[in-house]
Order: C-alpha cells, then structure tokens, then sequence
C-alpha cells in the first residue's frame, strides 16, 4: 500500500458480505485539536453484522465506512494537540470509521496502549472489553462469591465478561453451543447448550436462589426468562437483540421494546434492577466525563490483559481487502473470538 494513499472499505446499502467496497483516496489531514491515526487493527464486531443489514438502531445512512473501533500509530496531528503524541500507538472507541488504512480522531478520545500490548491483542479489548468491564463494575457492580448468568460465553463480549467476572471472584454459568463447551469447562464456567437445553431449568439448578447478574445480549422473549432468573437484589443488563438481528420492520422497535421493559421492571416494587447499557450513554450531555470514564475503565481492561487475567481471543487476522471474507467468517458462528483486520 502507498504510505501517501487511505485505503477504506465502505457499505454502500443493505448488502451481503461481497457487497463490501474497498475505496482508495489521499490520506485525511487532521483538523484542530484531531490526530490521523495509521490503522494497525480494527475488527469485525457484532455491530458491522447489524448495520449491514440497516438493523443497527443509530447508524448513520448508508453509505459509509463501518468499523466500530481502533488500534494504531498517531502519524500527525492538528492544531492544538501535543506534538508528543506522534508515533505513540492508542485505541479509539468510534461506532462507525474504523474499517480505513488511516482514520481521523479527536485527540481527546484517544486511549493509550500500554507498552507489550500488540495492536491486534488491544483491538480484541477495545469495545468489547469496554463494554464488559462498565456492565460488570458500573452497572451490575459484581463482588466476589456472588454467581452471574453470561449469553453467549464464547462470543466477543461474553468471552471478556466470563474472564472479567472470575477475576472479580464470581462463579459463572454460560450458554454457547456445544463444540464451545470443552472451552468453557477449562475455564472453570460452567456450559449450557442454549440451543439443545432448557435455559431456565438448567440455571435454576446449577443456582437455585438464582443469579446476582445475567448479561443478555440476545433480547426478544429471552430477556423475560433473564428477568425471573434474579435473585433477590440481583441484576439484569441487557446489551442487545441479537434474536432480531435478521428480522424486517423497524430497527429500533426491538430497542424500544427492551427499553419499556426495562422502564416498567424498575417500577415494581422488588430488589432486582435492570438496565439496558449503552456504550455511548452520557456522551452527548457531558462528553469530558464520558472521555475520561472510558479511558479509566479502558485502561483498567488493558492493564488486566497486560497481567494475563485476561486473555486476547483472535479468532483470525486478515487484510482489510479482504473485508468481505472477515464478515462471512465472523457471521458464520463457527469460530471463537473477534476477526482482527490489518492494513
């Protein structure tokens, strides 16, 4: 690739994988108070799965470049930010953008990498490992002793939540289909095959009194189940409507729907609380607050990579030419972990 051309890839519509353009242009200047950032690895996330199905609830109208976040190099800087910054690796939380050879951030967004940290290693934790470690400590606050419920163990944000959680000293129960099951077992989780088994009666078993937290990103008829899994002062936080993800009709309805129970469960006079995380909560009505959260609590999720509490899942590392091939794979349900895309 030319060092003076960007390189981006672009969803132009409601498309299959194949419909993926890849665009090539004069690389982007940064503006006051922006860096470029050298793209050294973004990813496929389960958002990228939605929005190319026009069933993301706020994405932007197509066409535009997806990629939900970022890892690279400050290659120059705009008016007003520190010279020092250039040539300094960091990660950037941006919903949409990422899927380009170079990419224009606020510098007040940016989130250093700590040294021994590979782009790809980092890109694996960055919105996942983001929204793992705010739904655990900010929202359902687990303490050690306590036993969560976790869909979709084996999936990207699952598999940061599973080990997160056993670091906090929690015992955790986890749904993923059977070949993930092995996996789960060395991990210390203990499995439940969400498509063979009955949820509730499994769970009731392994956890008669019920669950401290369950993290449901599946939304649709099974958040109701998630509800009535609570223990008493237990907590349900849902991240999603993954059983809606190739539905038709409104992409917000869904959303909407999760949000009244929400509303309406939080209204009833018991101990249990729910809420629906949202990663970007808060940022419109006070963005320093939100910047310097994330970048504590993204800090946090890297310095526990670095120490090894977790660990990197990358289910395979491939260019963002081949954008199309890393959308199939990471649809296919077929492998664990995030599919890292490189320059």
């Amino acid at each position: 690739m030319n060092a003076a051309e960007m390189v981006e890839v672009v969803l132009p519509g409601k498309v299959e994988p194949e419909g993926l353009q890849v665009r090539r242009g004069a690389v982007p200047t940064a503006g006051p108070g922006q860096v470029v950032v050298r793209m050294e690895a973004t990813g496929v996330s389960f958002a990228e799965q939605q929005m190319r199905r026009g069933r993301y609830y706020d994405q932007p109208p197509f066409p535009f470049v997806p990629g939900y976040d970022v890892v690279g190099t400050v290659a120059a800087i705009g008016e007003g930010v520190d010279a020092g910054l250039v040539g300094t690796r960091v990660a950037a939380l941006l919903k949409v953008g990422g899927w380009a050879s170079h990419v224009v951030v606020d510098a007040a967004d940016l989130v250093p990498v700590p040294e021994g940290i590979g782009a790809a290693e980092a890109e694996t934790v960055v919105i996942n490992g983001i929204t793992a470690w705010q739904m655990l400590h900010r929202k359902a606050r687990i303490r050690a002793g306590q036993t969560v419920l976790v869909h979709g163990a084996n999936g990207g944000v699952g598999s940061v939540l599973v080990q997160l959680a056993q670091v906090a000293g929690a015992q955790v129960i986890g749904t993923a289909s059977a070949r993930h099951h092995a996996a789960l077992r060395e991990q210390g989780v203990m499995p439940i095959d969400y498509r063979t088994e009955n949820i509730p009666a499994r769970v009731r078993a392994l956890a008669p009194g019920g669950v401290d937290a369950v993290f449901d990103h599946v939304g649709g008829r099974s958040i109701v189940d998630s509800w009535r899994l609570l223990a008493p002062g237990g907590t349900l936080v849902s991240y999603g409507s993954a059983s809606t993800r190739d539905d038709e009709g409104s992409k917000q309805w869904p959303v909407l729907k999760l949000l009244g129970r929400v509303w309406l469960w939080n209204t009833l006079p018991n101990r249990r609380r729910a809420y629906f995380f949202n990663v970007w909560a808060g940022r419109a009505l006070n963005r320093g607050r939100f910047q310097d959260r994330l970048r504590a609590d993204l800090t946090e999720v890297f310095e526990a990579l670095r120490r090894g509490e977790i660990t990197a899942r990358i289910a395979a590392e491939l260019p963002l030419t081949q954008a199309a091939e890393a959308m199939r794979l990471a649809e296919s349900g077929t492998v664990a972990g995030k599919v890292v895309l490189h320059p």
